[in-house]
């Protein structure tokens, strides 16, 4: 499975941006997916998930402004953003679990794209 990031940018705050990612190879293993994302000089966080029975969970942080989504059909997963503020700026990676088989699964990740939100 490989995932590609889209939809970054500069953005002022307030601004909406809407990051899409797009998975190719062996989709058909994929359950779970989600976004994570990296700020500058902090570990790497859970921004959204949605996993294969349709539940999602969200950072509190983004709770009511982030909305994660799935295009089973395009093998996409987006992010829509909203509100965004300066605190938002990040790295933000597109994530997957891939379950191979019944014995076991793993992570994989796209390359990230930058979302810069200045005040």
């Amino acid at each position: 499975v490989y995932l590609a990031e889209s939809g970054g940018g500069s953005v002022q705050r307030g601004e909406s941006l809407r990051l899409s990612c797009v998975a190719s190879g062996s989709v058909h293993n994929i359950a779970d997916m989600g976004w994570y994302r990296q700020a500058p000089g902090k570990g790497r966080e859970l921004v959204a998930r949605l996993n294969s029975d349709s539940t999602t969970h969200y950072a509190n942080s983004v709770k009511g402004r982030f909305t994660i989504s799935r295009d089973n059909a395009k093998n996409a997963v987006y992010l829509q953003m909203n509100n965004l503020k300066p605190e938002d700026t990040a790295v933000y990676y597109c994530w997957s679990l891939v379950r191979p088989n019944i014995e076991g699964s793993h992570d994989v990740w796209g390359p990230g794209t930058l979302v810069t939100v200045s005040s």
